[in-house]
């Protein structure tokens, strides 16, 4: 056999994952030999390899067998595009010539600087990291922060791109944090109003965060609709942006997906109302959402803004986790054509039995896209769903189980280590 399919725990892996054909380090020629075999392995096989992986939330050999199913039927069509991906991961020589080509300059060109609160890095504060990079930066900056609880208002304007956050020490990662609400004074003497409320705002294209923990501590007494204690995360304007490993906590608006293509992997997202929100076209792999909502309120994970048909934002999560406290519904229509799917996720018992919230406006009912697909716990039972909620088929599914549906192959790397 060829040399890219070692064994059949590569394959394995790879089911696990759901598509992450981008994380096999070999060339096109070897991705596509790879496909090939997954194209030819027989039911009989994936069914095994399904029950013998790792317990994720379907850990049934017939839910790895149905998402290989997807792959399959995909894959035919996705094949350049993935074989080309194969080879981003790699950095230097190795990167795509299908990768964006001033990225793909940026990579070949790096530079590192390093925050530390003790005075043992290059600067104390992130901020000042950040302030010293030149503007229309074109090297890719990996900024390595030491563990450290960090209080300060970050930003990373239009004109930095390529800049990854790391920490310094994966296994004790820094938090940078904040309290700042809408309703709170700017030094212009005005309200910041949501977008300006960010512990940390990311204008810039190409950003990376690994292993970071992104919290604002403003809390929002959600049954009482108080307007102004919007109090976000992190908000992220810049496309082609990716986080690996990164914890983001708040209340109401935790993470404002603002608008681009952006991916998470291995998240995880606290809140209690709309924690997920904004007009981005974005994909969440293998996340935890967990919600801090009171008991007795209903409240809502996303709130997506997509408003119009023809636009192709959206938020799909694939192999997630929805968890915590009061009840919630799996997304309400900021916009009139919000789009939101859920496929192959866990879903406990706060999800409300409707599932969906068209915000008190019945004219969006027959506009948004709210689908779920295979998912599995006691939240995901779909026969009490709003009538205009999907149920997806495997062919509605397909378009936005995997990277393609952000169009990793031109930009999506392997996080650095």
């Amino acid at each position: 056999m060829h040399a890219c399919v070692r064994s059949m725990c590569e394959i394995h892996k790879m089911a696990n994952n759901h598509c992450y054909f981008y994380h096999i380090t070999n060339k096109l020629e070897s991705i596509k030999l790879l496909i090939l075999v997954i194209l030819l392995v027989d039911h009989q096989q994936l069914g095994a390899i399904g029950s013998g992986g790792r317990k994720d939330n379907n850990t049934s050999g017939h839910g790895q067998l149905e998402k290989w199913n997807l792959i399959r039927s995909y894959g035919r069509r996705m094949m350049m595009t993935i074989g080309s991906a194969a080879d981003v991961n790699r950095g230097g020589g190795g990167l795509s010539p299908r990768l964006d080509p001033k990225l793909r300059e940026a990579e070949m060109n790096k530079m590192e600087i390093r925050v530390s609160q003790d005075g043992k890095g290059d600067f104390k504060t992130i901020q000042k990291a950040i302030d010293s990079i030149p503007p229309h930066n074109a090297r890719r900056v990996l900024i390595y922060i030491q563990p450290g609880l960090y209080r300060e208002k970050v930003h990373i304007s239009k004109k930095l791109p390529f800049v990854t956050l790391i920490a310094g020490n994966s296994s004790d990662p820094p938090k940078i944090t904040g309290n700042d609400t809408a309703s709170d004074m700017g030094r212009d003497g005005r309200p910041l109003r949501t977008f300006h409320s960010a512990t940390v705002a990311i204008d810039a294209d190409y950003f990376v965060a690994v292993n970071i923990l992104f919290e604002n501590t403003a809390k929002a007494d959600v049954g009482r609709s108080v307007n102004g204690e919007q109090g976000v995360a992190l908000r992220i304007t810049g496309t082609k942006a990716a986080f690996f490993n990164c914890g983001f906590y708040g209340s109401q608006d935790t993470l404002y997906d603002h608008k681009g293509l952006h991916y998470f992997k291995n998240c995880f997202i606290q809140g209690a109302v709309d924690f997920i929100f904004g007009y981005g076209r974005s994909l969440y792999q293998n996340c935890h959402l967990k919600s801090v909502a009171q008991n007795g309120v209903a409240a809502s994970l996303t709130a997506q803004k997509r408003t119009a048909k023809s636009f192709a934002s959206g938020f799909s999560f694939t192999n997630c986790t929805v968890t915590g406290t009061g009840s919630v519904y799996l997304g309400r229509a900021w916009g009139d054509y919000s789009r939101v799917i859920f496929s192959f996720s866990y879903l406990d018992a706060l999800v409300l039995p409707q599932g969906w919230s068209d915000w008190g406006q019945p004219l969006r009912d027959s506009k948004v896209y709210y689908g779920e697909y295979k998912c599995s716990g006691p939240g995901a039972n779909t026969t009490r769903r709003v009538p205009w909620a999907r149920t997806l088929t495997k062919q509605e599914a397909l378009p936005f189980i995997g990277p393609y549906f952000i169009h990793a192959h031109s930009w999506l790397l392997q996080p650095p280590t």
